[in-house]
């Protein structure tokens, strides 16, 4: 493919982010949109020059001149939606949390290997250029052995049971939302854990508010994470090792920089800022691998994707919380 047309389906305040950075992805444009409101898929096509605007998630999936979807509507709605654009064959870019269960999960995972089609998660962390840096630095051994990761993100967000961070119908709670973040970037640096375990409050509507959660490993490694919509915390990060520390600044899923701490040494200053907002990457790395024709991208692989659902899913199920798909989605 020279260029690759995208879709984008829910037209939310994380979509208008995303658009945003199209401008600066080479070989794709943004093609068309959809909402199940006609009235906010054309206001979001005429902001970010869609050439088409469509008022249902059924008419975007059959567009013949969409190659790819990314997905922004609430997570229980992924499921269905990507059940159905790979039948239809779309390429897609699942918002973190990839499903609202691991059933979910495992399922579009498994539709996707079926039928070859491309799917990843956007997690956009992973491709921001000084997290990027980081694994680059662990990879080559400046840290020696990494033997814990730290990470904490929590936001101060009033109560209100009609917002959807707090409604359990449509996948709210810390978890998948801010949560997601910290697992992801632990596993990333330190695998999958032996264990967990996990400690935490509900919100009235029976969503989880915030967490703490211990991630073991049957090697003594650890990783310490917290979240929370109840209090802010600083959103910093650290990947401890042996020989050195990585300290991830504020706020750790989208950083323009990170020091490395050598052993005995002095702190080292690693500048590398994302283009536009920081989206970007995770859509070049879609693009560029539809354009090169490889079926899963290597720093955002589907079995990581796995991986830190079931730990997302049992940590919320460890606090009383069972997360269900939307059946009612019409796709």
């Amino acid at each position: 493919m020279d260029e690759i047309r995208w879709g984008f389906v829910g037209p939310g305040r994380i979509a208008r982010l995303v658009a945003a950075d199209m401008q600066h992805v080479p070989h794709a444009r943004l093609s068309a949109v959809a909402s199940r409101s006609p009235q906010r898929a054309q206001e979001f096509a005429r902001e970010f020059g869609a050439e088409r605007a469509h008022g249902s998630y059924r008419a975007i999936v059959e567009d013949p001149d969409v190659d790819a979807l990314y997905i922004a509507t609430p997570h229980p709605q992924h499921h269905a939606i990507a059940l159905a654009a790979i039948e239809a064959g779309k390429a897609l870019l699942v918002e973190k949390a990839f499903t609202a269960t691991v059933a979910g999960a495992e399922e579009v995972v498994a539709a996707a290997r079926a039928r070859g089609v491309f799917v990843m998660e956007a997690m956009w962390t992973r491709f921001q250029p000084a997290v990027v840096r980081a694994r680059e630095l662990v990879e080559q051994g400046a840290l020696g052995q990494v033997r814990l990761v730290q990470a904490d993100l929590g936001v101060d967000k009033a109560f209100d049971p009609a917002d959807r961070l707090f409604a359990a119908e449509l996948g709210g709670g810390a978890m998948l939302d801010l949560g997601v973040y910290v697992v992801s970037f632990a596993q990333h640096f330190l695998g999958v854990p032996d264990r967990l375990e996990v400690v935490g409050s509900l919100a009235p509507t029976g969503v989880d508010l915030e967490a703490a959660l211990l991630l073991g490993y049957d090697d003594g490694r650890a990783a310490t994470l917290l979240t929370s919509l109840r209090q802010p915390s600083p959103g910093s990060a650290r990947v401890i090792g042996t020989e050195g520390v990585i300290e991830v600044p504020p706020r750790f899923h989208h950083p323009h920089a990170v020091t490395l701490v050598r052993r005995g040494g002095e702190p080292e200053l690693i500048e590398a800022p994302p283009l536009g907002g920081g989206y970007s990457h995770e859509l070049i790395e879609v693009t560029e691998c539809l354009r090169a024709g490889r079926p899963e991208s290597s720093v955002m692989p589907l079995e990581d994707t796995l991986a830190v659902q079931r730990l997302l899913n049992e940590a919320c199920e460890k606090l009383g919380v069972h997360h269900r798909e939307d059946a009612t989605v019409e796709v």
